[in-house]
């Protein structure tokens, strides 16, 4: 939020100190959701053993939640949501030199395999390999205009989810966290839920909160095992055992505290594990998937061993917005939609695993009455090229990839209040460069927290002297035919 600028206090100094100090493991994972606004006027005589308190949005909100589903590696615009004719007319066909590839990656023109089709009342189109979803056509919002700066998938990765291709910035789902605090005092304001099959390429950064307070940070959760780890204890004990042990460190920790007033470190480590406390009845309750019918965990493909790993934390990610979790990432292990051989193939096996599970979310956050405060995105770092990539001199048609491509992609927005039921921007009649309603990464991200009833321009901290924010320089605006 905007702060007010005032002299750096002892008190402020300390308490940055104490943050940079505080180590990884268990701790980590309980400050992730814990203590106060740093930037704040009353920052002093905030208790910093509360959770991350709710705070005022500074517009009228539409979407109270954001689940993002994180596409790794850049899914193919041509093959998923952005049919080209012509591209398909002239594949095998040299590229006309305005669609020519810059780094002589990529041959000849290669059209799509898959079929488009129209979809609900709007008539939206929607690839052959996204059916659950395509389903939720008139819901859906797709941006065919995108681009971003950088091709390699770092730097990709560290714009779409921090605003600039330098590493070290804060997370959208941390700003979000800054912006709003949180609405549950026992689970976290952000979740990230990794594979586990591996952790997404560029690993915890993906959900860092940078050089924002470590408070604002994502919390990684399992969705195999025990969900945070040193959670439970190892041996089971009575609740009156349990009880006991927590009133006499209750006791001990203020005795500790009335003889060091002012140790906000202590303070700090007491609060983690106050929250830890408070995580093992809500966190268990939250993760608890057999709650869920039969019937909810078929839609979300729980029955399906293709589909059971991605469709549980899609469930997950439900019952974590429902109980007042701000934001939850959803990650794919390593790259799996870097298709640069066997585009089809690859295409075919992400949209196996993911198109049902996502499509049983649109369906279970609607009957809820979920999807109009939640907003979910969808989308990867960048698009694929409309050549042919022939790696390793295979030359043999059919096993083609496509190369990585910032010029021109897509991605997609549902809930949240988003106009679905439309395609926004377009690209040239091969998917090669936005050329309508071009959109850089800074206007969908003002776009997401306008819904979440953040103004971009005004949701600031000050880093290095300098008035930092998620859009930074760029003279972004929110897309307002998405959300009028």
């Amino acid at each position: 939020m905007t702060k007010t600028r005032q002299p750096r206090s002892l008190l402020h100094e300390n308490r940055r100190e104490m943050i940079s100090r505080m180590g990884s493991g268990f701790g980590g994972i309980a400050l992730s959701a814990l203590l106060g606004d740093f930037d704040r006027t009353a920052v002093a005589t905030e208790s910093v053993t509360q959770n991350v308190r709710a705070r005022p949005p500074q517009l009228q909100p539409r979407a109270r939640a954001v689940i993002q589903l994180f596409m790794h590696g850049g899914p193919s615009q041509v093959d998923l949501l952005d049919e080209k004719k012509e591209l398909s007319r002239l594949s095998g066909q040299a590229p006309p030199a305005e669609v020519a590839d810059d780094e002589n990656r990529t041959t000849y023109l290669l059209g799509s395999p898959f079929r488009f089709s129209k979809h609900g009342e709007s008539g939206l189109e929607f690839s052959e390999v996204l059916p659950s979803i395509a389903r939720h056509a008139d819901d859906i919002a797709v941006i065919r205009s995108m681009f971003t700066e950088h091709r390699n998938h770092e730097q990709a990765i560290w714009m779409a989810n921090t605003g600039l291709i330098v590493s070290g910035r804060p997370n959208i789902g941390s700003w979000v966290a800054y912006g709003l605090g949180a609405e549950s005092q026992n689970l976290p304001a952000y979740v990230s839920l990794p594979d586990p099959g591996g952790m997404p390429v560029d690993g915890a950064r993906n959900w860092s909160s940078g050089w924002l307070p470590p408070v604002y940070q994502g919390t990684a959760i399992r969705s195999e095992g025990l969900p945070v780890l040193h959670l439970q204890p190892k041996a089971a004990r009575t609740s009156e055992i349990d009880s006991g042990r927590m009133e006499l460190l209750r006791k001990l920790n203020a005795r500790h505290q009335e003889v060091r007033p002012g140790e906000l470190e202590l303070d700090a480590r007491i609060a983690s594990f106050e929250l830890a406390a408070r995580m093992q009845l809500s966190a268990t309750d939250a993760l608890d998937l057999n709650q869920e019918t039969a019937a909810t965990q078929q839609l979300y493909g729980l029955d399906n061993d293709k589909t059971r790993a991605y469709g549980k934390r899609c469930l997950m990610a439900r019952r974590l917005v429902e109980r007042g979790v701000r934001f939850v990432q959803i990650f794919m292990a390593g790259q799996p939609w870097d298709t640069h051989s066997n585009n089809v193939s690859g295409i075919r096996s992400c949209c196996a695993q993911t198109d049902l599970p996502i499509g049983g979310l649109l369906t279970d956050l609607k009957q809820r009455g979920l999807l109009d405060s939640t907003l979910i995105q969808w989308g990867g770092e960048f698009g694929r090229t409309p050549g042919a990539e022939q790696r390793d001199g295979n030359k043999t048609p059919g096993i083609e990839g496509r190369d990585h491509h910032p010029y021109g992609f897509s991605v997609w927005l549902a809930g949240g209040g988003i106009r679905g039921g439309q395609a926004y921007g377009a690209t040239d009649d091969f998917g090669y460069r936005a050329i309508t309603n071009r959109t850089q990464t800074a206007d969908l991200h003002a776009t997401i927290l306008h819904q979440l009833g953040l103004d971009h321009e005004r949701l600031t901290f000050n880093h290095n002297s300098r008035d930092e924010r998620l859009t930074d320089v760029y003279k972004s605006h929110v897309i307002e035919p998405l959300v009028g």
